[in-house]
């Protein structure tokens, strides 16, 4: 609330209909409720008063990161695996979708998908990486 009593002249901050934000106005005409016209300072545009809005807050976005969620997803397949089906790695080597394969530098890995004719995206513990094949 204002201590002060407002008068045409004076300056306030208002919603600005042209600029579309909150902007300092001069008080054109006064009712007794408070301003009623009001002139922007920045276009000098004259229009009914509308009271300032509050700023908007950021929307805050709540986002899993995808390293985690590799690991989550290796930690929930791991029991199921059986390292002695997995197959060494090499990339004259084919692989379909849910083999088991053994890197020598990532370990023990299982084929999700075939990307092209000779990429596969395997899930290791690290993560997820995009591997060459036959």
């Amino acid at each position: 609330m204002q201590s002060t009593t407002l008068s045409a002249g004076d300056p306030i901050e208002a919603r600005c209909t042209k600029c579309r934000k909150n902007t300092n106005h001069i008080i054109v005409a006064m009712t007794e409720e408070g301003p009623a016209k009001v002139q922007c300072n920045t276009c000098s545009g004259q229009h009914k008063y509308r009271p300032p809005t509050a700023p908007k807050k950021p929307a805050v976005r709540r986002t899993v990161d995808p390293k985690i969620a590799e690991q989550k997803e290796w930690a929930e397949l791991r029991p199921s695996m059986n390292e002695k089906q997995a197959t060494d790695y090499s990339m004259t080597a084919a692989f379909k979708t849910g083999a088991l394969m053994n890197h020598p530098l990532f370990g023990l890995g299982l084929v999700q998908s075939l990307i092209g004719p000779r990429k596969i995206k395997v899930l290791f513990e690290d993560g997820k990486k995009t591997m060459r094949c036959k």
